[in-house]
């Protein structure tokens, strides 16, 4: 059925292109050397680059996209004007890019670049002129003068633009088999050689239409070098295009015509993914499958990605191939996959980016100099290589995902082999789209276009074509049958190309699948909520990592802090006030279906990776739109031409007839004749185009997405660098805001977690992840501006720099007996240094020689952020100007002597003042106000602890020094002793340390340990009855981090006095990590400090005060100390904090148990002046085994069984222990043994009902009470559910 619904003079947003565009050398202003392409006068002239202008573009502008003519010039030719001689090849060459919009739209360009002869005498005599000085000057040069200068001028100390531009030269050595002049390479002589120069055909689509403009650009040059005329002038094609030729309806395909032949393109409809030309097949055989996957990867997690190629296309198929892959999330940073000369300063932008650099032919990866390098990926295309970042995780399930997409590439006969590429070849099994050819013509027959004798001929043609298979049977049958193969391989890569995708949107659906389930929708308003945005979370990342598998949740917890993951979050939040984004709209509803698919299918959620099932069936509709056509545009006709335009010359692209294409010709007789063409049945309503060329919805809630005007960064004009550098300046410090306001936010609501307050909403995986991000930022930051390499990692080579400076200048202070207070040494002589950034940088140095550039940074980021000194770290390094604002030259160090020989030349070098800046004006470290701000921020992490140091280097060794504090009055009693110490942490113990007598301090390195819990605290058997010492607590400092644990005692230690316990295990607290520390940590005393013990045992002074406690404040504390326990337990396992603590400690459960069996007690019956708990229970035990004996048990209604039997095993045990911890000790030993063995609960009701229990407590006693026994019974037995496991210091020597 055929209808009439034409597109002549609609708006450009419905036409398939916007601009036809021509730029090549202007005859007018003659040859301009093209200084963005990284000019180099020792090469000939005629290898040169030289400015290319935009010399036609049609039509002049559209209503939303206005041309940006030097935009489209620097992409259309990105290395300039390219001239060549005869001698060389003149292939064509072929390449698209990308230009975006700040409302989030896109635009693609496709070039088709050739050679055409240059005719203009002042260009010819240009050149000529130009290679004869060149002659003169290359002659000259062989004097050892001329060589001494150039050799002073070498690239070694050249700056990062223009080692970076030297990437960008290209020369005809670079373009495929370019063979270079017979002869004399690289000369030019007019008299014998004919000049080219390169020119350029552009299409600029609204959408990525690879395969169709490319094919109409192709018949377009086709048709300027053919000696045939075309059928019509080439105004009319061009014309056809612009206006006549509309976008596809979502859904459909198209076919409209060429010059030579007709062309089809086809648009996904509503419910598949959105448009993607560009062949991912070629993208995996170009980097391999697990390089793709890794790429990916990077690119989720918002990396910096630098492609690298020769071929300017290649950039273009995996930078377009990785961001269709990331449905349905978008990259919302930087995108330029191609970047020529004048855009080289982008590389310095500390942002996220995905950009391509063309690399000249033989350029190794160590010539090209970045200003950092610790967060960048870096994606070598033509070797088939890609460099990650360090501690990059892995992708979910990355093996299964790796050997499906195998499976997909093997199903079409794709090599999977890195580097391979097959020949096109019609596939047996897939169909044959050679009918669309005589489908067309048929058309065109019916049409009146075409006679029956030509259309018998092209069928006979086909026919033949067919049974020979393209084989060399006649000129036109080959012809023919490249054609079909053509069109077959073009049908494959496409149904590759969805199944690829739909292998990976098959991996978010299983991910996310979920995620709604944690959006926060806590606004009343669009407005309340844009207004608060920065202030509130939208997405419950805990809890969603909660519910991850443990394998996927490194990877999930730093991509949820990524931006297009909190786009994607913003996006649904305000789909409760406005329309959904397509992109949304589309993965919302194949969740659903998905859900429907997991109710009907039960195993489904039992298998941790599901393959997408559906690959065959998602490719059918692309195969039916290209076998059957929905659509056919309009056919080029004539135009309203005055005679004698439009006239064919063979080889030269034609002058077009401006008057004739700046509009649309409405008057056109044709355009009522034959308009669309319509083969389906029925059409559908129109849905909302998700490819984004419509969206208006974007332009609502641009601020959520880009922080930078794209259309800004292709402007390489000096007040557009200079702004735009300007806006990465504001973007840093807004970025450091951010995170630092979200770091003290999630660290205070953890910390409320732990007192109690609230739920938990951050894991330690999270902490980890933000503090990464601040590494990050930091990385960046130092990055900006910097204008020579100084290794991969920017601030750890500051740091080395500013160590190097400051050792110069220290250097004369200190004399060879220099022995200052804040010099320490440890038990084993070795020297301990001060506390200040040279120490930090000198011990994260020491820490171990694998650590690279950017792993020592972060170490040292992490030490300064644990240490609360990152902030004041900082400024002391950029107080430093003379440094900051000096040349460093670029070094590979090789050995430490060499290093350090290189850092004093350098030291030496920066401070004269004849060598240029470190960083360029435009630098954030230069910005004084801004960098002032920077450090506020970080400053305000001062407010939290953290221990990121600690848990992060797990097997590095650590300096510790351990004061022991008697009491103020009997501190002369240390003088008899000789205690030992040992420190147990999270991760391990330092081993027994003797301390000698008379002292009260020592020094010793161990691995790390963590942080600290328990420590026990002992004095030697032999030592005699006088070796006894009242100790009020040990101080262990932790000298690098510089946290202070305090471990309270307040007890006697030794024979004869108190309990007589010879040893004691003491359960610490963190004191102060900072360096907000009392004056005497680093004199030769140790502070003065109150017991804090007193207060923690006054229950168990005077025997008065016990009978009067309250016995409902005692079972409140037993109920406290219980629940302290639940919610440990029930917190992420690696969230949980000491359950020493929460056992020993104070408040915890052996002191909440003490109390309650203290309650009530009787003063003088049983003992006589020291009372311990654990006199009652030894004796209590002791009278049940004789009464057992005697068989008599008192008339009591204790029976004898297990409970019983177990109670006396434990007690006998604890009694028969090697180690002297005394009463107290073996009472709390008692506690813990029971509570992990889950027989507390018996135990007590027997204690309960012994018969010596009537004879010592009192009446109201708790425990004569049956009701708060039974209580306290059901409260220990909610802990049996989980498994209690004890540090070996407390259970050290027990065998049960």
């Amino acid at each position: 059925m055929n209808g009439s619904a034409a597109v002549t003079g609609g708006p450009a947003s419905c036409r398939f292109a916007h601009y036809f565009v021509v730029c090549g050398v202007d005859t007018e202003t003659g040859l301009e050397p093209d200084d963005g392409a990284g000019e180099n006068f020792e090469q000939s002239p005629i290898r040169r680059s030289f400015k290319s202008k935009v010399l036609v573009h049609h039509p002049e502008s559209t209503d939303r996209h206005p041309f940006n003519k030097d935009a489209i010039n620097m992409l259309c030719m990105p290395r300039g004007l390219s001239f060549c001689t005869q001698a060389e090849r003149l292939d064509p060459r072929f390449h698209s890019f990308t230009i975006a919009f700040d409302d989030g739209t896109r635009s693609y360009g496709f070039v088709h670049t050739f050679y055409e002869e240059v005719t203009s005498p002042q260009i010819i005599t240009a050149m000529q002129t130009l290679c004869q000085m060149h002659h003169v000057e290359h002659h000259s040069s062989s004097s050892p003068s001329s060589s001494s200068s150039s050799s002073a001028s070498s690239p070694s100390t050249c700056s990062m633009d223009s080692l970076a531009s030297s990437l960008e030269e290209s020369d005809a050595e670079s373009l495929p088999g370019a063979p270079g002049c017979l002869g004399c390479v690289g000369t030019f002589d007019p008299t014998r050689d004919t000049l080219y120069v390169s020119k350029a055909l552009c299409l600029i689509t609204p959408l990525p239409f690879l395969q169709a403009s490319q094919r109409f650009l192709a018949q377009l040059h086709q048709a300027v070098t053919s000696q045939t005329a075309p059928p019509l002038p080439l105004e009319s094609y061009i014309h056809n295009i612009l206006y006549e030729v509309p976008l596809p309806p979502p859904g459909r395909s198209l076919r409209f015509h060429g010059v030579q032949g007709p062309i089809v393109c086809q648009r996904p409809g509503p419910g598949e993914l959105p448009l993607a030309d560009y062949p991912l097949g070629e993208a995996f055989s170009l980097l391999g499958v697990e390089n793709m996957v890794k790429l990916l990867t990077c690119v989720l997690l918002e990396t910096q990605v630098l492609l690298c190629s020769q071929d300017y296309q290649r950039l273009m198929t995996v930078a377009e191939g990785i961001t269709t892959l990331l449905f349905p999330f978008q990259w919302q940073h930087i995108y330029l996959p191609i970047i020529s000369g004048p855009l080289h300063h982008l590389l310095h932008a500390p942002v996220p980016f995905l950009m391509g650099i063309q690399r000249k032919d033989g350029a190794q990866r160590s010539s090209l100099h970045l200003p950092h390098e610790a967060n960048l990926c870096f994606v070598d295309i033509d070797k088939h290589c890609v460099e990650y970042p360090e501690d990059i995780p892995q992708f979910p399930d990355q093996t299964e995902l790796i050997q499906e997409l195998n499976e997909v590439l093997l199903r079409f006969e794709h090599p999977a082999q890195v580097g391979l590429t097959t020949k096109p070849s019609a596939s047996p099994d897939s169909p044959r789209l050679s009918s669309l050819v005589l489908e067309d013509l048929m058309e065109d027959r019916q049409n009146g276009n075409l006679g029956g004798e030509e259309l018998e001929v092209l069928e006979r043609l086909q026919a033949l074509a067919r049974r020979c298979g393209g084989e060399k049977g006649s000129e036109g049958g080959k012809t023919l049958g490249l054609a079909f193969e053509e069109e077959e391989e073009e049908l494959k890569a496409a149904k590759l190309n969805v199944q690829l995708r739909e292998v990976f949107a098959t991996r978010f659906t299983a991910m996310f699948g979920r995620y709604e389930e944690f959006v926060i929708h806590g606004a009343l308003d669009l407005e309340s909520w844009l207004n608060n945005r920065e202030g509130t979370f939208s997405f419950d990342k805990g809890s969603f990592l909660a519910v991850q598998p443990a394998a996927h949740r490194n990877f999930l917890s730093r991509f949820l802090e990524t931006s297009m993951f909190s786009s994607f979050v913003d996006g649904k939040v305000i789909s409760c006030w406005a329309d959904r984004e397509p992109l949304q709209q589309l993965f919302d509803s194949r969740l659903q279906r998905g859900r429907l698919h997991e109710a009907k299918d039960e195993d489904s959620l039992s298998r941790l990776y599901r393959k997408n099932g559906t690959l065959l069936q998602s490719a059918q509709a692309v195969e039916r739109r290209l076998l059957k056509v929905d659509h056919m545009a309009i056919h080029p006709h004539l135009l309203d031409m005055r005679i004698g335009q439009g006239r064919h010359h063979p080889g030269y692209f034609p002058k077009l007839q401006a008057d004739v294409l700046e509009q649309a010709q409405n008057t056109n007789k044709r355009s009522s004749r034959v308009t669309v063409s319509r083969r389906s049945e029925s059409r559908k309503p129109a849905a909302a185009d998700h490819s984004g060329a419509d969206n208006e919805q974007r332009q609502k809630h641009i601020f959520l997405r880009r922080n930078l005007h794209q259309s800004r960064l292709l402007d390489p004009s000096p007040q557009a660098v200079t702004h735009t550098h300007r806006e990465f300046v504001d973007g840093l410090l807004n970025e450091c805001r951010l995170k630092t306001k979200r770091m003290l936010m999630e660290r205070m609501e953890k910390e409320n977690v732990e007192l109690g307050h609230g739920g938990a909403s951050i894991s330690g995986l999270q902490e980890n992840t933000l503090i990464y991000g601040l590494c990050d930022l930091l990385e960046r930051t130092w990055g900006h501006g910097l204008q020579m390499k100084q290794g991969k990692s920017a601030l750890w080579s500051h740091l080395v720099h500013h160590q190097a400076a400051q050792g110069k200048m220290e250097a004369p202070a200190e004399s060879p007996g220099y022995n200052g207070t804040d010099q320490r040494t440890f038990h084993d002589g070795t020297a301990l240094l001060r506390g200040s950034l040279l120490q930090d940088i000198r011990f994260v140095q020491t820490m171990s020689d694998g650590l690279s550039e950017v792993a020592q940074a972060r170490a040292w980021i992490h030490l300064a952020l644990e240490k609360k000194m990152l902030s004041q770290h900082l400024k002391e390094l950029l107080t430093h100007q003379e440094l900051l604002r000096s040349e460093i030259l670029n070094r590979n160090w090789s050995t430490d002597g060499h290093k350090a020989f290189l850092l004093l030349t350098d030291f030496l070098l920066f401070m004269s003042p004849t060598n240029r800046q470190l960083y360029k004006p435009h630098a954030f470290l230069l910005c004084e106000e801004e960098r002032e701000q920077f450090l506020f921020h970080l400053l305000s992490l001062n407010t939290v602890d953290y221990l990121c140091f600690t848990r992060v280097f797990t097997s590095i060794c650590i300096p510790y020094r351990v004061v022991i504090i008697p009491m103020k009055k009997l501190s002369i009693a240390m003088a008899t002793v000789s205690p030992w110490v040992c420190v147990s942490g999270e991760l391990g113990d330092s081993g027994v340390i003797q301390i000698p007598k008379n002292t009260q301090e020592i020094f010793f390195q161990c691995k790390n340990l963590g942080r600290l819990s328990t420590l026990q605290l002992g004095v030697q058997e032999t030592t005699g009855l006088l070796a006894k010492c009242l100790v009020d607590s040990v101080m262990v400092y932790n000298e690098i981090t510089g946290h202070t644990y305090r471990f309270p005692c307040g007890r006697w230690l030794g024979k004869g006095v108190g309990d007589g316990s010879l040893e004691r295990v003491l359960v610490g607290q963190l004191v102060s990590p900072g360096v907000e520390e009392d004056a005497g940590r680093w004199t030769g005393t140790p502070p003065e400090l109150a017991s804090p013990s007193q207060s923690v045992r006054a229950v168990l002074g005077s025997l008065g005060s016990r009978s009067r406690m309250d016995s409902l404040e005692v079972q409140e504390d037993m109920r406290e100390a219980a629940n302290n326990l639940v919610k440990h337990f029930h917190k992420p396992e690696q969230e949980r904090g000491n359950l020493t603590v929460l056992l020993c400690g104070e408040g915890g459960l052996v002191l909440a148990l003490e109390k309650f069996l203290l309650h009530g007690f009787k003063s003088g019956r049983l003992f006589q002046r020291n009372v311990f708990v654990w006199d009652f229970v030894e004796k209590a035990v002791v009278s049940m085994e004789t009464a057992d004996q005697m068989g008599d048990l008192h008339g009591s209604t204790l029976t004898k069984g297990p409970p019983c039997d177990s109670l006396c095993h434990y007690i006998n045990a604890i009694n028969g222990s090697p180690r002297n911890i005394g009463k107290e000790g073996k009472f709390q030993l008692f506690v813990c043994l029971g509570i992990r063995d889950r027989l507390l609960s018996q135990w007590l009701p027997l204690l309960a009902e012994c018969s010596l229990t009537a004879r010592t407590y009192e009446d109201g006693a708790l425990l004569r009470d049956r009701a708060a026994v039974h209580s306290l019974c059901r409260i220990l037995q909610t802990l049996h559910e989980f498994s209690i496991t004890l540090e070996a210091a407390l259970i050290k020597g027990v065998d049960l």
